[in-house]
């Protein structure tokens, strides 16, 4: 995967000579990457054609990704010596954290420290492609790009975290900036921690800054989207030999259809699909493929391949992480590595930027009953609704009172409504002594937190930059990366361009979401280069049919069965939960109840994985 890792602030001569190497083993083991060691060997960046170091007198600078710098002084220089050894001379003149950071544009991770005032700055990206972890040891500050790494160093504490553990089953991914481990945390995108001799603080040096007013014609918009489009797709492909996954929805098509036409040549496309009714969206794949004239190239994942790749993805993973869509991302990059691509590109990003995902529509019609008067809901509406003689045997009355009790639940919390834990209840799932240690309102209230720093005045924008953390960074973007780091491969996101993303920002309300019309203006500005299959299509996605598989397939459901009965003796989950979940639960709806089954198992999935720290 590449990445960085090291520490400011401890000294051992005994254990710190190799102590980089060691701690950056974890980040090069799937792809064999070089190890740069820095600083007399007290830091490290693992780089595979993937980063930037500089240093001297004292100072160090350390960058993970693909940064530029848009500042046209700086531009110049930056790509004549380096990012790294430009940063360093800015840190020199006017060592201000907030000023350097946002010099930086594109995915990263930035190490920076100065042994001459005990000083460090750690940042990540303002979408948070690349991730950092930390903690601080006593007056140490440890950090790397993966947990992994960072338990390697002498002085890290690994005790794990039910507060973490419970957020993990309630979100299936773990929302940063914890961790599953109790005293380990990570930056949020687009912020910065400062280190001055033993202490920390952690800020922002961006914000999505949305400008709702519009005032510019369709077709301006349109002809900057698309010469933001090409430019995008072709700094993200760079000079390497290059792939994109093709889902056959609207970003995926988008992105494959610009790749070719930013090269000249036909793109490299990849699609999964599965032998499994309501799940194969290959036909979509083939439409795009066929419409933009890529070399497409398609593999049906079995249900053998998910047993196969079960601990492999737990492992990969230095969080528990619960997206089953990991394992078609995983074998769509393993097929592109066979072909000799050594970066894929993803489409993610841009259902978040313009508007693309169903719940918003949903949340529109629920805010209207918001806009209704209060005497009028309370005095007229809701007794009649809820109150109706036999309103339990009439469907429109049933559908009424799920609307009204839906739409009086404040946002975020109303995005929750359906929450799996929450359905089955967490004294139901968890033991006694496991809740004893939790706060089960905490995910509610990270959601309320997240959801009101955006000064977004309209819903659906408050809406976008919650996805844009907890859909995009905490989930999407650990899927794709991880998966492809599996396979050997480095990810792209074309949307997630800096400049995209200042544009998508400027777009209206409307031109995201028109009444419940999503992405509005994305199919409008690409009506004529989508295919029109494509632009009509609805949302689907890379959902992976596994309860369906779960009761057919035989190895797949001693695997289940045995994690889950492992799992039990961890004094976490209630065994008489878990055999009510594969039994009774399992056979009345498969689908539903599986993905509960899928969570649970990869959490011990997880715990197999790293014996030492999990047992």
């Amino acid at each position: 995967m590449s990445g960085l890792c090291g520490w400011m602030g401890w000294q051992d001569q005994e254990h710190d000579r190799g102590m980089a190497a060691r701690m950056a083993a974890p980040l090069a083991r799937f792809d064999g990457s070089t190890l740069c060691p820095l600083q007399g060997g007290r830091a490290a960046a693992v780089i595979a054609g993937a980063g930037d170091t500089w240093q001297g007198n004292g100072l160090l600078v350390a960058l993970w990704g693909h940064p530029t710098m848009l500042d046209a002084a700086l531009a110049g220089p930056a790509v004549a010596q380096g990012v790294a050894a430009v940063l360093a001379a800015q840190y020199r003149n006017q060592p201000d954290p907030q000023r350097l950071c946002a010099l930086l544009h594109g995915a990263f991770a930035l190490a920076l420290l100065d042994e001459r005032t005990g000083t460090a700055i750690l940042a990540i990206d303002r979408m948070g492609v690349h991730p950092l972890a930390w903690q601080l040891a006593g007056e140490a500050l440890l950090f790397a790009s993966s947990a992994d790494a960072l338990a390697r160093h002498p002085l890290a504490r690994t005790a794990l975290d039910p507060q973490g553990i419970y957020d993990y089953v309630y979100f299936h991914m773990m929302p940063s900036p914890g961790t599953v481990y109790r005293d380990q945390q990570r930056l949020l995108p687009g912020h910065l921690l400062h280190y001055r001799q033993g202490r920390v603080e952690t800020h922002p040096y961006w914000r999505m800054a949305f400008q709702e007013e519009g005032g510019r014609s369709f077709g301006e918009l349109r002809n900057e989207f698309l010469a933001q489009l090409k430019y995008s797709v072709g700094a993200a492909a760079g000079g390497a030999k290059v792939g994109a996954f093709l889902s056959g929805g609207t970003d995926s098509s988008t992105i494959a259809g610009m790749l070719c036409e930013v090269r000249g040549t036909p793109a490299d496309t990849y699609s999964i699909g599965f032998a499994a009714e309501g799940y194969d969206e290959m036909a979509y794949a083939r439409i795009a493929s066929r419409h933009f004239g890529t070399r497409h190239h398609e593999y049906y994942v079995t249900p053998d391949d998910v047993v196969q790749a079960i601990p492999h993805i737990a492992a990969v993973c230095d969080q528990p992480f619960g997206n089953a869509s990991a394992v078609p991302a995983f074998y769509c990059a393993q097929m592109a590595r066979q072909d000799g691509i050594t970066r894929m590109l993803g489409g993610d990003g841009g259902d978040e930027l313009f508007g693309g995902n169903e719940r918003y529509a949903k949340q529109h019609v629920f805010a209207r009953y918001e806009r209704v008067p209060a005497l009028l809901r309370k005095a007229l509406l809701e007794p009649a609704v809820f109150h109706f003689p036999g309103g339990e045997r009439v469907r429109l009355l049933r559908k009424a009172k799920s609307y009204i009790e839906q739409a009086s639940v404040d946002m975020p919390a109303r995005l929750e409504t359906y929450n799996l834990l929450g359905r089955y209840g967490a004294a139901q799932v968890f033991t006694a002594d496991f809740l004893a240690g939790v706060n089960v309102d905490a995910p509610l209230a990270g959601l309320a937190d997240t959801y009101g720093r955006s000064a977004a005045r309209s819903l659906i924008n408050r809406m976008l930059a919650l996805d844009l953390k907890i859909t995009l960074a905490d989930n999407d973007l650990p899927k794709v990366t991880k998966a492809c780091e599996l396979a050997g491969v480095e990810a792209a996101f074309p949307f997630l361009d800096d400049a995209m993303v200042a544009f998508s920002a400027g777009l209206t309300p409307q031109q995201k979401l028109n009444g419940t019309q999503l992405r509005w203006f994305f199919k409008a500005a690409l009506k004529d280069f989508l295919p029109p299959e494509i632009i009509a299509k609805q949302k689907h996605g890379f959902g992976l049919p596994f309860g369906v598989w779960l009761q057919q397939h035989a190895p797949l459901q001693q695997l289940a069965s045995d994690s889950l009965s492992d799992l039990k003796a961890r004094g976490i989950v209630r065994g008489d939960f878990i055999d009510q979940l594969t039994g009774r639960h399992l056979q009345e709806h498969a689908g539903y109840h599986g993905t509960m089954v899928w969570v649970l198992m990869m959490l011990e999935q997880w715990f197999r994985s790293r014996p030492l720290r999990g047992a």
